[in-house]
C-alpha cells in the first residue's frame, strides 16, 4: 500500500499491472465487456449512418456521399441540409431535457469528472451525430462510436465498482476502441486512447488500451469490411520529399494552431436559448446552397481525401477546399451540430499537403501529388490532436502502407506537432476547456499514477 501526504492508497484502486493485482478481476471484465459492446455499437451506428445517407441522397452507397451528391438535384442539396439543420436544432433542445449536465465532452469528463458522463444524453448525441453526418453535415462520423463506447464504459465501471482512476482509463480506452472499430485501426485506436485522450503512455495503461481496441475492432470486422480506409498506390520517399517534409512541417504547425483556435471559438459559442433551433436551420440551408457547387464539402471528408491521397484533385480545387472545409466544419459546430473532428482534420491536412506539394513540384519536380497530401494529412492530424505517435500509426493502418512513406511522415508529423505545441498547448479535443482547466489538465498529466489516483478534481 502506497502513501501520499499521509493518506493510504489502496492497491485495488490503482490500474492492475498483472492479473494477480488486487481488483484485477472486475477491471479486466469491465474492459472486455466494454470492448465487445463498443464494437457492436460501432457496427450498429455505421450501418445506421449508411442507411440515412442512402435515403437522404437517393442512393449514396456505403459511406460514399460524394458520388451520390454529384448526381443529386440542387433542390435535394438544399432540402436535405435544411432537414439536417431542423433535426440538429430540435435534437439539441431535446438532449438538454435529458440531463442537467453542461455539455458533453469526453476530455473534460476524463480529467475532471473521473470519466463520468450522462449516459442517455451522450448516447442521444451519438445518434443525432450519425443522422446529421449521414445527411451531409461536414463533421466526422467517428464521434458517435466514441461516445457510445464511453456510455458502455461508464455502465460497466458502475457494475464493477471501479475506482475513479480505473474508470478514467476505461473511458479513454472506450473512446479509442470506438475510433478503432469505426475505422479498423486497432493499434492506432489504442495509442489514440493513451496519447490523446488519457495523456499518458504509462506501461500499465498500455495493455488495457490494446486489449479494448483489438477486441472492439475484431467484433466490428464480423460485419464491417476488413480493409484499409484509404486505398493508395505505393509511394517511395526521395530527397525532394524529405526536404519538403521539413518545410511543410514548419508551415503545418501554425496552420494547425489556427484550426484549433477556430474550433475552440466555434465550440465555445454554440447557440443558446431560442437560437438553438434557428441557427442550425439557417447555417445548414446556406451550406446546402454551397454544396451544390462544392459537393466535396459534404460529410466527414473521406471521399475527397481518398481522391487527394491518389493525386486526383485539381490544385485549384485543393486550394478552395483548404479554405472552405475548416470554415464549414467550424460553422457547423458553431450552429450546435454534434460530430467528430478526426476525418475533417485529416481532410484539411490532405488539402494543405496537396497545395504545398503542387507549389514544391514547380521547383523540384518528380514526387507524386498524392504523397504530399498524405503527409500533409498526417501533419495536421498530429498537430491538432497533439498525438504524433498515434497519428503515425493511424496513417499506416488507414492506408495499409508503412515503410514506403514512414521517414518523411515522421519528419513532418514531429516538426508540425512541436511547432504547434510551442504556440498553443490546446488540441481540438480540449476545445471546451478554459485556460484554468487546461493548466490543471497539464498538471495532472504530469503526476505519477499513484498521485493521480488520489487527486480530487471536480
Amino acid at each position: 500500500m502506497e502513501k501520499l501526504q499521509g493518506r493510504p492508497i489502496p492497491e485495488h484502486e490503482l490500474i492492475p499491472a498483472t492479473l494477480r493485482h488486487p481488483g484485477a478481476g472486475p477491471f479486466w471484465i469491465a474492459v472486455l465487456l466494454t470492448a465487445v459492446a463498443t464494437g457492436l455499437g460501432a457496427v450498429a451506428l455505421t450501418r445506421f449512418l449508411e442507411w440515412v445517407q442512402h435515403v437522404a441522397w437517393n442512393g449514396g452507397s456505403g459511406t460514399d456521399i460524394l458520388g451520390a451528391a454529384h448526381h443529386a438535384t440542387a433542390t435535394r442539396h438544399v432540402v436535405v441540409l435544411l432537414g439536417a439543420g431542423l433535426i440538429t436544432g430540435a435534437g439539441q433542445i431535446i438532449l438538454r431535457q435529458l440531463s442537467s449536465a453542461n455539455g458533453i465532452d469526453t476530455t473534460a469528463a476524463i480529467w475532471f469528472h473521473a470519466g463520468r458522463m450522462p449516459g442517455l444524453r451522450t448516447l442521444g448525441s451519438a445518434v443525432l451525430s450519425v443522422i446529421i453526418v449521414g445527411m451531409g453535415v461536414s463533421l466526422g462520423r467517428e464521434g458517435a462510436p466514441k461516445q457510445a463506447g464511453v456510455v458502455f464504459a461508464n455502465l460497466f465501471a458502475d457494475r464493477g465498482r471501479l475506482s475513479n482512476e480505473q474508470r478514467r482509463l476505461l473511458v479513454a480506452c472506450a473512446a479509442g476502441a470506438g475510433l478503432a472499430a469505426a475505422y479498423g485501426v486497432p493499434v492506432g485506436g489504442a495509442l489514440f486512447a493513451l496519447e490523446v485522450m488519457r495523456g499518458k503512455l504509462a506501461l500499465r495503461y498500455v495493455l488495457p488500451a490494446l486489449f479494448a481496441s483489438t477486441v472492439a475492432t475484431g467484433v466490428s470486422w464480423l460485419w464491417l469490411p476488413d480493409k484499409p480506409t484509404y486505398v493508395i498506390p505505393h509511394y517511395s520517399s526521395s530527397a525532394s520529399v524529405l526536404v519538403w517534409a521539413v518545410v511543410a512541417g514548419l508551415i503545418a504547425g501554425p496552420v494547425s494552431v489556427g484550426y484549433v483556435r477556430l474550433i475552440t471559438w466555434a465550440d465555445r459559442n454554440r447557440p443558446t436559448g431560442g437560437s438553438r433551433l434557428a441557427a442550425p436551420i439557417v447555417v445548414m440551408g446556406l451550406f446546402g446552397l454551397l454544396s451544390i457547387r462544392f459537393p466535396q464539402l459534404l460529410g466527414n471528408g473521406k471521399d475527397v481525401s481518398q481522391l487527394a491521397l491518389t493525386g486526383a484533385v485539381a490544385p485549384a480545387l485543393l486550394l478552395v477546399l483548404l479554405v472552405l472545409k475548416p470554415a464549414v466544419v467550424a460553422v457547423s459546430m458553431r450552429s450546435g451540430a454534434p460530430g467528430g473532428l478526426f476525418t475533417p482534420s485529416l481532410t484539411t491536412g490532405a488539402m494543405l499537403g496537396g497545395v504545398l506539394g503542387f507549389a514544391w513540384t514547380r521547383f523540384w519536380p518528380g514526387a507524386p501529388l498524392g504523397l504530399f497530401s498524405l503527409l500533409g494529412a498526417g501533419a495536421i492530424l498530429a498537430a491538432t490532436t497533439q498525438g504524433p505517435i498515434s497519428t503515425v500509426v493511424l496513417m499506416m493502418e488507414l492506408t495499409g502502407r508503412d515503410r514506403s512513406f514512414v521517414l518523411p511522415l515522421l519528419l513532418v508529423v514531429g516538426i508540425a506537432t512541436l511547432v504547434a505545441r510551442t504556440i498553443e498547448p490546446r488540441s481540438i479535443y480540449d476545445a471546451k476547456l478554459n485556460d484554468e482547466e487546461l493548466a490543471e489538465r497539464q498538471r495532472l498529466r504530469d503526476l505519477p499514477p499513484q498521485e493521480m489516483a488520489t487527486a480530487e478534481v471536480s
